[in-house]
């Protein structure tokens, strides 16, 4: 679901260049020049790690904390999660270029600055125009629709890059409140085997 491209206005703020699009009840703030990409929605401020901020993650979540002003709720960083975090920031260090395509993004309340969950693109989009996202909710989240206004805003985002035509996601077959944030986002399923695709 993406909602027509209302204001686009450009600004300089200290060094950053600032790219601002009112889209919906979305706003994206694009830091061009500076260290900061964020989307923000009616309740969430959605920031792109930096790759250096990505690392920090992994290895000391206090210190990102002190960096972002933010208190991490979020998914622990241990085991399997902490093993793809790792290999995404390895992927951002080698292709800075592309960082937005492999780091995670922080998904932020805006009313007490905690950190609810990450939402991220596995790669950069592929030759058919297609990228794949993933997200993850701390538990003591979950059912207040924060996933579902974040997917919205992420893919809205991605679709307005040239080379991104779909944004498609893999679910397990059980795995039914990640689909219904997807049916609500307007993903259809195309594919079922182990595991279910859907795109957008």
């Amino acid at each position: 679901m993406t909602f027509p491209c209302a204001n686009i206005r450009m600004r300089k703020a200290g060094y950053a260049s600032i790219r601002i699009r009112q889209i919906g009840h979305t706003r994206q703030i694009e830091f061009i020049e500076g260290i900061i990409m964020r989307i923000e929605t009616e309740r969430l401020n959605i920031i792109a790690l930096t790759p250096e901020q990505l690392e920090l993650w992994t290895h000391s979540i206090g210190e990102l904390e002190k960096e972002l002003l933010c208190s991490y709720k979020a998914e622990p960083m241990e085991g399997l999660f902490r093993e793809i975090v790792c290999g995404q920031a390895e992927k951002a260090k080698k292709d800075p270029d592309n960082y937005l395509w492999h780091t995670f993004w922080f998904i932020i309340k805006k009313t007490d600055h905690c950190v609810v969950g990450s939402v991220d693109f596995k790669d950069v989009p592929n030759s058919d125009g297609e990228v794949e996202i993933g997200y993850g909710l701390g538990r003591e989240f979950e059912h207040n629709g924060y996933m579902t206004e974040t997917v919205q805003a992420f893919c809205n985002w991605a679709l307005q890059q040239d080379k991104v035509k779909h944004i498609i996601a893999e679910t397990d077959v059980d795995g039914a409140s990640s689909q219904r944030i997807l049916t609500r986002c307007g993903f259809k399923e195309y594919a079922r085997n182990d595991t279910v695709w859907w795109r957008l």
